[in-house]
């Protein structure tokens, strides 16, 4: 019986954890924004990343721009390899977001650049930016910090940061 209630309890615990991250969303016409998200920074760090998913369920649009009070700037970024050499790149034209389709901005490929950061993210708290599209305008989303650690995706951003 007491076993049968611990698993129980883990059952419902990983559900609530599942749906609060499920209610993190935030919708623009046919545009879904899901779970954005960032990782805690180091205390005299002054870029950070943000990651997320983008599912435009009408016609093709571009991500164009971003603000934060959070930051001096938001840059969208793309990193990728080219052999063994990290390219980390500006896309000043914008993301595309092709009609019907998923886009995830996440470490090691598009992201967002915090920049110029006067007080670094704290695991916890939520970061408030506002997204601009080309054609749907903009909506306003909040990202959740969480732990600094991570994978190697969050390591281009400090060394990018220098």
């Amino acid at each position: 019986m007491f076993i049968r209630n611990i698993a129980t309890y883990a059952v419902l615990g990983t559900m609530l954890a599942f749906g609060s991250a499920q209610a993190h969303g935030f919708k623009l016409g046919q545009i879904e924004i899901g779970h954005p998200y960032s990782r805690a920074m180091l205390p005299m760090a002054k870029v950070g990343g943000g990651y997320f998913k983008i599912t435009n369920n009408g016609p093709a649009d571009r991500l164009v721009s971003v603000t934060s009070d959070r930051a001096g700037s938001v840059e969208l970024h793309e990193m990728k390899m080219n052999g063994a050499v990290m390219q980390m790149r500006e896309l000043e034209a914008g993301i595309a977001i092709p009609a019907n389709t998923t886009v995830e901005l996440k470490p090691g490929s598009y992201h967002l650049m915090f920049i110029n950061v006067p007080q670094p993210f704290k695991e916890g708290e939520m970061i408030k930016a506002t997204l601009v599209f080309e054609k749907a305008g903009s909506v306003d989303v909040e990202f959740a910090v969480g732990p600094g650690a991570g994978d190697k995706g969050s390591d281009a951003h400090a060394e990018h940061g220098k």
